[in-house]
């Protein structure tokens, strides 16, 4: 287990993206202010101020816990840092001084360092594996609700500025990235995990999420056109499955009740859009289930979006918009294939058993109660 140098270039990449969303939501923001569209500039701004202060609550309450496990105090400068919304930031500010050294300072093959060195890599990789979990948990309440409401406005409008264009793009990208680089990170971080190694493997995985997300977020889209309440209740609909599900696995991943209660519904949030394991175990039934679920539901909005058109919508896009969604989950699917059946690290195991109450666990890690296959 080491943090080499490509790990660090990844985690520059990754602060590079996060700041780019940042400055673009804003930009989105205050650019529809000044025309004078007022609801979709509270909308986007209240999409990032909600993911941000979900994050802020976890990575200081991490800070806490691990202040705690190492026998020290905890430091207001923290709380206050978290309360300007500076978690991330500081975060990133350790991981990277911590990275820079582990990768480009210590000499792997120096014998006298290697306690140290282990350490060093060690305190790292969990560092950054922090990290890409709560750009996972941004992704998710910011990113995803901010490209459904970009693409609403461009089908809408017909058209849309430069800004919008930006920040269509800059959310496919934080998305995509911030999946990858979380399973990469979470494998990375747990000793009896199987690494994800090799550039087709995280590719499959990329394009498995990112057409099923894609595909999924354009007939949300669709629904919204059709009646706002129907799709506001469909979505609370599905965010209370996937809470009432978190519920009845029992996650146990955060310390304190609170805590707890919080993850769970942002688990539920995260299964809006997209599934993951949330307790280590046999996913093969629920994921089908899951998919399943997806399919027919993005199939019966497309029915029933043929069998009642809108005026108010533009129809020359429809066409091509019905087309996209079908290819995209067609093709999604085919790389959810691709990668159970070929890719992922644990297809050659013959049985699969509960990996939180089943293996034995080498050292204590946060992510293990959190893993997404």
């Amino acid at each position: 287990m080491k943090y080499t140098k490509q790990n660090f270039m990844m985690s520059v990449l990754g602060i590079i993206i996060y700041i780019t969303d940042l400055i673009v939501d804003i930009w989105v923001s205050v650019r529809f202010f000044h025309e004078g569209q007022y609801v979709f500039s509270v909308l986007a701004l209240s999409f990032m101020l909600f993911g941000t202060l979900v994050v802020q609550c976890f990575s200081y309450s991490w800070f806490k816990a691990d202040l705690k496990k190492a026998g020290q105090e905890s430091q207001h400068c923290f709380l206050l840092l978290h309360c300007l919304q500076g978690g991330i930031f500081t975060r990133y500010w350790f991981a990277l001084k911590r990275g820079y050294h582990a990768a480009f300072t210590y000499d792997s093959n120096t014998t006298n360092f290697m306690e140290e060195q282990i350490d060093l890599h060690k305190e790292v990789i969990d560092r950054v594996t922090d990290l890409s979990m709560l750009r996972l948990f941004e992704t998710y309440l910011e990113g995803c609700p901010q490209l459904i409401l970009q693409l609403y406005i461009l089908l809408e409008h017909g058209q849309a500025n430069f800004s919008q264009y930006a920040a269509t793009m800059v959310s496919c990208c934080a998305i995509s990235w911030s999946t990858v680089d979380y399973q990469v990170a979470l494998r990375k971080s747990l000793p009896d995990k199987k690494l994800l190694n090799g550039l087709c493997p995280k590719i499959t995985y990329l394009f498995y999420k990112f057409f099923t997300l894609l595909s999924w977020m354009l007939s949300v889209v669709l629904l919204l056109f059709l009646n706002v309440k129907i799709a506001l209740f469909m979505l609370l609909f599905l965010w209370l499955l996937g809470v009432i599900w978190a519920f009845k696995k029992n996650t146990q991943f955060c310390t304190s009740v609170s805590m707890e209660f919080l993850y769970r519904i942002v688990v539920g949030f995260i299964l809006i859009f997209t599934f993951f394991n949330i307790k280590g175990q046999n996913t093969k039934c629920p994921m089908s289930c899951y998919y399943i679920v997806r399919v027919l539901g993005t199939l019966g909005i497309l029915i029933v979006f043929w069998v009642c058109p809108l005026t108010i919508f533009n129809s020359d896009y429809f066409i091509p918009i019905s087309i996209t969604i079908v290819l995209t989950l067609l093709l999604g699917i085919l790389f959810l294939i691709v990668y159970y059946g070929t890719f992922h690290p644990n297809r050659s195991e013959e049985t699969k058993c509960d990996e939180i109450d089943g293996k034995p666990v080498l050292r204590e890690c946060r992510m293990r109660y959190f893993l997404m296959e």
